[in-house]
């Protein structure tokens, strides 16, 4: 064999060491990162049993001397920040004591173990920030003049307290930005032309054989005698604007979906398309 022929082995051995030796070290790195995130979970759950779980039960769910923190949505509701506020300075009123000593560590420690028995696990964290979103949701974004969030709002589109209970983040922003994809045409708005009154656009809330009851956006209903209906076309779009991504920016986006997404209750049992209730985005 050539010298140079030796070489080149030589060479191509060195770089398939190199590259051997970083795959065991992201290997090993990886291995360590797992373990130490079971550690903190473990740690975690043991500070959480210790401390909340004699009134508020294991599961978060509520035990004899506590309510249950795990479902109610007046508690997923709440931001980390007003968690935290809970723990450091308690609720005497209620019952629940301060526990200002354990310090904010503790405390974070505490309002993400929470979380993951809330539905809410790092898995599904929050884009963004959901007391800017519920500002957005009831302001610039005008999603109340057509939704209701926990007895809020319109009522012309349905009520969103738990909607996104179902979906995660990715499914909730593409039902913001298209929320003409997959429409059955029957559930977006439609226009009737009625005999001597004209044309009404609204969504159709129910039909028989004999008259159809229409809603309009300023959500008042309309029961129309079939017989006086000249024409009825389904436009096949919904009310809700298709331009939110341009008049919202990422950021705010992020806040509305963590707003949705927060104020939902944490239990995801039926899979999104499954719910009767699911009427349209109107």
């Amino acid at each position: 064999m050539t010298p140079g022929r030796r070489k080149k082995r030589s060479d191509v051995s060195g770089v398939l060491s190199i590259a051997f030796a970083c795959v065991c070290l992201l290997l090993i790195a990886s291995a360590v990162l797992l373990a130490q995130e079971a550690g903190s979970q473990a740690e975690a759950k043991a500070s959480f049993d210790g401390i909340c779980a004699s009134c508020h039960g294991l599961d978060a769910r509520g035990g004899e001397r506590g309510p249950d923190i795990a479902s109610r949505p007046e508690v997923v509701r709440k931001t980390d920040a007003e968690l935290t506020e809970i723990l450091k300075s308690g609720k005497p009123a209620t019952g629940m004591p301060a526990f200002s000593f354990l310090g904010p560590a503790k405390w974070a420690e505490l309002v993400a173990y929470l979380r993951t028995l809330q539905g809410r696990g790092a898995g599904a964290s929050l884009p963004g920030n959901p007391t800017a979103g519920h500002t957005l949701f009831f302001g610039k974004a005008k999603c109340s003049g057509c939704h209701m969030v926990s007895g809020q709002g319109g009522f012309f589109a349905r009520d969103l307290s738990t909607y996104a209970a179902r979906l995660d983040a990715e499914q909730v922003r593409a039902k913001i930005l298209d929320p003409d994809k997959d429409l059955d045409p029957r559930r977006g708005l439609v226009t009737v032309v009625v005999r001597g009154s004209g044309t009404i656009s609204g969504a159709v809330r129910n039909e028989d054989n004999f008259s159809l009851q229409l809603q309009t956006p300023d959500g008042a209903f309309h029961l129309l005698n079939k017989s006086d209906i000249q024409s009825q076309t389904y436009v096949g779009k919904s009310a809700m604007p298709s331009n939110y991504g341009t008049t919202l920016s990422p950021a705010e986006m992020n806040d509305i979906v963590s707003y949705l997404l927060r104020t939902s209750a944490p239990e995801k049992t039926s899979k999104p398309g499954n719910n009767s209730e699911d009427r349209d985005e109107n």
